[in-house]
């Protein structure tokens, strides 16, 4: 019987290759004649109101703010070990002290 690392390393080989060879059939296909009829290949601009940028950017500033405040301002909360009967007990300890 077989271990299980040889058993996934053949998986993941067989997968390589065979992402190998139907990534080139696909990169061989023309998209020229696939763009529906009487559609241009430029964007077209779609105006949008100013309390909806406004919203957005105030949204998008907010959560960068969030994330910096959890990951680098927010501080856990430290425990000071205590022993009682030969077992350590975690006692929460104020910031400060």
């Amino acid at each position: 019987m077989m271990n299980r690392s040889a058993i996934l390393s053949g998986i993941a080989t067989l997968s390589v290759l065979l992402g190998e060879t139907s990534s080139r059939a696909i990169a061989q296909v023309s998209h020229e004649n696939m763009q529906p009829p009487g559609q241009t290949e430029e964007f077209q601009r779609i105006d949008q109101p100013l309390w909806v940028k406004g919203a957005v950017t105030a949204g998008g500033l907010g959560l960068i703010g969030l994330e910096v405040w959890w990951f680098l301002l927010s501080a856990p909360k430290s425990h000071k070990a205590a022993t009682r009967g030969g077992v350590r007990e975690g006692v929460e300890v104020e910031p400060g002290e």
